[in-house]
């Protein structure tokens, strides 16, 4: 029962277990709830679902195992016969919300009507009568006053937030397109950086060790022996550098993010800046640019304890990588490649966190040399690219899959 939509979200990549699919049946079999659609929608997504990333997913496909058919683009208008909705619309509908339709001209004139202005309507409107668009009067939008009509999308309440009254509701997943190929916000950011703490005792003994205190006792023949130990803390040491400027503005937003959620994260945190590519000097604040630290500094202060987390794109002519005076900055002594290699050679624990859509580094010769370079630890900063980078900080055996 049900084993045809367990292996279509199997067959898609949805991480259903067996143990959840039987859980699934054991419920039904109990009657929890009652046997409709919508019943089935809640328990199975209850059973099934384990993370929200997985939300959007499920509901596409427990759509098209109800109906029998794909879902259709988001950004499109499913082809849908009005006549399909008549007899449930009608069982919905007041006397009064049905005069109103058919002072309309009904719901087949309503429906073309809607589908002649999204051929017609081509920017957005806002206010008025006859466009889609919001606090209007026209009967097709969102947040207006016409008694009857389409909304465009949903609200919190699954209802126009205007009148209340539209006849139909687009696109009711509320988790739409949440993935792990998303850029993240700062609390996702600081759930994918939990994974890089390495947890140590040190200091003073201010904890109860049960697991001691147990063992200890039933050693003691019963007599209660009591052992403390020193609280568990987040010792791991990051040294994280940010590619700021040119084609890395654009990303400002998302590595404030980042820089945030690193500061929140991790106890020991040190940080500076470059431009494209790492040479003879950092600096820490973007405003004061000219006071310059040296990296050999950067290198002798800081250990190979630390873990070391390059932020940028990337994205560069070669040679500012390869040659000496190749920076568009000043003419350097050494190649990037060169300082590049010390932080390699210093730091085992080493990764490039990208901005830029993965798809698109092939694209770019700067990307691909930093990439060689890294030994394919560089990782998109989405959800997946970052936890995969902070597994590898922990084993560098671990490189990048797609």
């Amino acid at each position: 029962m049900f084993l045809d939509f367990f292996l279509r979200l199997r067959q898609h990549s949805l991480p259903v277990t067996l143990p959840e699919y039987l859980t699934l049946l054991s419920a039904l079999r109990s009657d929890v709830g009652s046997t409709s659609v919508e019943d089935f929608y809640y328990l199975s997504k209850t059973t099934l679902v384990k993370h929200e990333q997985h939300l959007d997913l499920f509901d596409r496909l427990f759509g098209e195992y109800v109906t029998g058919k794909q879902s259709a683009p988001p950004d499109t208008l499913p082809n849908v016969p009005p006549e399909w909705l008549r007899d449930a619309l009608d069982k919905q509908l007041t006397d009064e919300e049905r005069e109103a339709i058919e002072a309309m001209g009904g719901l087949d004139t309503l429906w073309q009507n809607l589908r002649d202005l999204l051929d017609e309507q081509d920017g957005q409107h806002q206010g008025g009568d006859k466009w889609i668009g919001t606090d209007g009067s026209s009967p097709f939008g969102e947040d207006g006053v016409n008694p009857e009509g389409f909304g465009m999308k949903p609200s919190e309440e699954g209802l126009s937030k205007g009148n209340r009254t539209a006849l139909k509701i687009w696109e009711q997943r509320e988790y739409k397109n949440l993935d792990d190929s998303l850029e993240l916000n700062t609390r996702n950011l600081k759930m994918a950086l939990r994974r890089l703490r390495i947890l140590t005792r040190e200091g003073v003994e201010n904890e109860l060790d049960i697991d001691g205190t147990i063992d200890s006792t039933s050693r003691n023949a019963g007599y209660l022996d009591i052992k403390m130990q020193p609280s568990r803390q987040n010792r791991v040491k990051v040294l994280m550098l940010f590619d700021v400027g040119g084609s890395m503005d654009e990303y400002i937003e998302l590595c404030s993010h980042l820089f945030s959620a690193a500061r929140y994260q991790f106890k020991h945190l040190e940080f500076f800046y470059f431009h494209n590519c790492v040479y003879e000097t950092l600096w820490r604040d973007n405003s004061r640019r000219k006071e310059r630290i040296p990296t050999w500094e950067v290198l002798h202060k800081y250990n190979k304890d630390y873990k070391v987390i390059f932020v940028g794109d990337a994205a560069m002519a070669p040679y500012e990588i390869t040659m000496p005076k190749g920076s568009v900055e000043h003419y350097n002594l050494e190649a990037g490649i060169v300082w590049l290699d010390r932080f390699k050679a210093q730091y085992p624990h080493l990764v490039w966190l990208n901005p830029n859509i993965a798809g698109y580094w092939k694209y770019t010769q700067s990307t691909n040399l930093i990439r060689d370079w890294s030994g394919n630890r560089m990782f998109p900063l989405t959800l997946n690219g970052l936890e995969q980078a902070m597994k590898s900080l922990k084993n560098p055996k671990i490189t990048f899959t797609d």
